[in-house]
């Protein structure tokens, strides 16, 4: 059974290049979202066990999202992925509950470590 995960990018290059960054053999359903209120659709949905998150989107930034997750006590793996590197960002995302961080561009360099390290791909 294919796992459920959300791709959540204003951009729709940045998602494009995300999917692409995926490893190609991984069974996963892929859901996707331009904004965070979207995103948060498709994790009530059950289509996001994982869930790639940018941080600035238009209606709901990424933070607003995490927020959101851990205030509602839902529970989906969260990899942030954004072009804001700064430590504060990434230790704020940390803190509400992201498992990861990507800085963008992304690569499949950089997201196959994380997905192998958290059980997620074999």
């Amino acid at each position: 059974m294919p796992l459920p995960i959300v791709i959540a990018d204003d951009s729709l290059l940045a998602r494009k290049v995300l999917t692409k960054a995926l490893p190609s053999d991984w069974d996963v359903d892929v859901s996707y979202a331009s904004n965070g209120r979207e995103a948060l659709g498709l994790y009530r949905e059950g289509k996001a066990s994982v869930m790639f998150l940018d941080l600035t989107m238009p209606d709901m930034t990424g933070y607003q999202v995490l927020e959101a997750l851990q205030h509602e006590d839902l529970n989906t793996f969260v990899i942030v992925v954004s072009a804001d590197v700064q430590p504060m960002a990434q230790a704020r995302v940390r803190a509400l509950g992201a498992a990861a961080f990507i800085a963008k561009p992304v690569t499949p360099e950089a997201v196959l470590p994380i997905l192998k390290e958290y059980g997620l791909y074999v």
